[in-house]
């Protein structure tokens, strides 16, 4: 198929603009397979092709630049814009050709793009995407909560993108932003058993939204079941000089780093609580390239010991602890992340959570539903006084840990944003009043 397409498609043939950016990714895959640099050069050409006039919908209708990312050359983006899913597939196929190509003028355009998606049309599940009306995006800071998008798949392309921007710099603060969406807006798009599936992912509900079996347009539950299977490529990355260890999660892992192979064991409870222990169960050589650990951004406080011996002031890089020593067989890494109840203010721009918080601990946003608090739901309210008792609850939605806040002579309970709409039909909010006094 893909050789069907490049003898009809290319330079001197016809020109094309996908509707869909996904056959760029696929491309650049098959390149890595085959080794046939065609194929790298047509995932080339078809970004090439966008904001010249080439795009057209053939006989289904008039073609809309902005929304099919057609309106200018992809070097010269600077804002996200139409749709959301189709713009997480344009960035990624970008970040892979740059890859290859070493491509600057796309990498400059990622960044700038990264910076308008996270800073100012980001929500605080990780989700993307305000507008029902082009399952987009409106104008910055246009982040409405009952009536967002946050389409699933958006997410899980969050967590695409903001991996392959990792993979480039080396910088954690990518892996923040995946870990947001991975565990908040993408997570949220399955039910707790399986069977259900979120298409739009709003932060605030009347009890009239529930996930569904299936979908006319069915991208939703499928791009979920493809999804968490590839969760663990995502743990861990490999460089010339590094082991980097970007998610805490429990895991059995073997690599090849230099010549020589290794595995690892991952134990950890996270993201219930910060307790992570990593064993080196076998190395075929001694491993002289470092360890990096990534240290999560929500997280203020952490220990790390070796073998029992607490590393005292570990030398950091973006957003890495990196321990460098001669690890061997049996060496083992005990790390402790703080985990305290954090209260959340959104900036200040977001019209419509003015006078709002939200309450984050660790890399999970929290919201509360009416099933937890049917007699005071609509008199919720935080205020600076207001304490929060986390308490792992092992029979409460296949075992979470709930946030009890306490204030102004009442209690109420909140639980992980993904978990929301697995009991009986109810209101459900993330943003909550906050009262000063």
């Amino acid at each position: 198929m893909a050789n069907h397409m490049t003898s009809l498609f290319g330079p001197g043939k016809r020109h094309w603009v996908p509707g869909h950016e996904e056959i760029e990714l696929a491309l650049v895959k098959l390149y890595a397979v085959t080794g046939e640099e065609k194929y790298l050069d047509f995932a080339n050409w078809l970004l090439e092709e966008r904001g010249h006039g080439y795009g057209s919908k053939g006989d289904e209708g008039d073609w809309n630049p902005l929304y099919y990312q057609d309106d200018k050359p992809v070097r010269e983006m600077t804002d996200i814009a139409g749709h959301a899913v189709r713009a997480m597939y344009l960035y990624c196929g970008m970040a892979d050709v740059a890859a290859f190509r070493r491509d600057t003028g796309y990498i400059d355009a990622m960044h700038r793009l990264w910076e308008d998606v996270v800073l100012r049309n980001m929500y605080v599940t990780g989700g993307i995407g305000s507008s029902h009306h082009n399952e987009g995006f409106t104008e910055d800071y246009d982040l409405p909560n009952e009536e967002a998008y946050c389409e699933t798949c958006a997410s899980i392309g969050m967590v695409y993108w903001n991996w392959r921007m990792n993979q480039f710099t080396g910088d954690a603060t990518y892996i923040d932003v995946l870990e947001r969406s991975m565990y908040n807006g993408a997570l949220a798009g399955i039910s707790l058993a399986g069977d259900r599936f979120f298409y739009v992912n709003p932060l605030a509900s009347k009890g009239g939204h529930h996930r569904q079996a299936w979908y006319g347009c069915a991208c939703c539950p499928s791009q979920v079941s493809r999804f968490l299977p590839s969760v663990g490529n995502y743990i861990y990355g490999l460089s010339d000089d590094a082991l980097w260890v970007n998610l805490y999660i429990g895991n059995t892992a073997g690599f090849e780093l230099n010549g020589k192979a290794v595995r690892l064991r991952q134990e950890t409870g996270y993201p219930w609580d910060g307790a992570v222990t990593l064993t080196i169960e076998s190395v075929s050589a001694p491993l002289k390239e470092a360890i990096r650990l990534r240290l999560p951004g929500w997280c203020a406080s952490y220990t790390i010991a070796v073998n029992g011996e607490t590393i005292a002031s570990p030398h950091t890089d973006r957003g890495y602890a990196v321990i460098n020593r001669e690890w061997k067989t049996g060496d083992r890494i005990a790390l402790s992340f703080d985990m305290p109840v954090e209260v959340v203010a959104a900036d200040p721009r977001v019209m419509v959570n003015a006078g709002k918080r939200a309450i984050q601990r660790g890399p999970l946003v929290y919201c509360v539903e009416e099933a937890d608090n049917r007699d005071s739901f609509d008199r919720i309210a935080l205020s600076p006084e207001t304490t929060y008792q986390a308490e792992f609850r092992p029979s409460l939605l296949g075992g979470v840990t709930a946030v009890t806040a306490t204030g102004n002579g009442r209690s109420f309970t909140l639980i992980p944003y993904y978990a929301w709409d697995n009991r009986e039909a109810g209101e459900m909010k993330v943003w909550m009043d906050y009262k000063e006094e």
